[in-house]
């Protein structure tokens, strides 16, 4: 996981309909309803997946996957609209974060297996009772347990020995984020191992062009994949940062 660094401007649907859309859902939580129905075609708009797919270097939010040469994504609500669970096995609550359905800074892009077998309505809070239950509480209370990228540095929370995500000095925040979201799942970690394998052969190829790596294809490779643009960037980034002196 790395920073997502959004443009401060909002697809224009989400400030025009998905405005409107949240003043209706407001209204109706006035009128005492708890329960709730969203337009896909406004948070979900092409324009809005397009945004998020150049801020997010066409990668998942979660696992820096790349994502439209497997499959279309999903936009994925940070704090869960309809309904929110504090743990995965616990119970469904009702309302969820609805007024932020279309509130640009709570959406982002997220492979299909993420979002839909890992975080669905996951949300959980260290003090529960901070949630804020409607448009009248303050998100700004809440002390989340996953990493906002678009809020912190995900890569001071979140490091890597080889291709194993683990949380520097047992954050909570990296813990939970990490089990909680999968972010070491078994083919997830396959994958990230082959790029590793990779990786390692690059640097080796460096070391061996010494004194004057830099004017190597391999140094310029290695330099490549260690951009926001590239797929497991982070996990990249703690190997050329350790010298590749890590074990599992």
């Amino acid at each position: 996981m790395i920073r997502v660094v959004k443009p401060a401007k909002a697809p224009a649907i989400l400030t025009t309909k998905g405005e409107a859309k949240k003043n209706e859902l407001v209204a109706e939580y006035e009128r005492g309803g708890r329960s709730f129905k969203f337009d896909s075609k406004v948070y979900g708009n092409k324009s809005v997946k397009e945004a998020l797919k150049r801020a997010q270097h066409d990668k998942c939010f979660l696992c820096e996957s790349k994502i439209s040469h497997i499959s279309y994504g999903d936009v994925e609500h940070f704090r869960p609209k309809a309904a929110y669970r504090q743990r995965a096995s616990g119970k469904l609550e009702t309302p969820g974060y609805y007024w932020l359905a279309y509130d640009w800074d709570n959406l982002f892009l997220a492979c299909q297996t993420c979002n839909q077998v890992f975080k669905k309505n996951l949300f959980p809070l260290a003090t529960p009772n901070t949630r804020a239950t409607s448009h009248k509480e303050s998100v700004n209370k809440e002390d989340p347990l996953f990493v906002d990228p678009s809020v912190d540095d995900p890569e001071h929370l979140i490091s890597f020995r080889r291709e194993v995500s683990y949380p520097p000095r047992h954050d909570p925040r990296g813990k939970t984020t990490i089990e909680g979201l999968g972010l070491n799942r078994p083919m997830l970690n396959e994958r990230r191992l082959e790029h590793y394998e990779l990786l390692l052969s690059l640097y080796r190829l460096v070391q061996m062009n010494q004194p004057e790596p830099e004017s190597t294809e391999a140094r310029q490779l290695l330099d490549r994949m260690t951009r926001d643009d590239a797929p497991y960037a982070s996990m990249t980034r703690a190997a050329v940062r350790a010298g590749f002196q890590l074990t599992s």
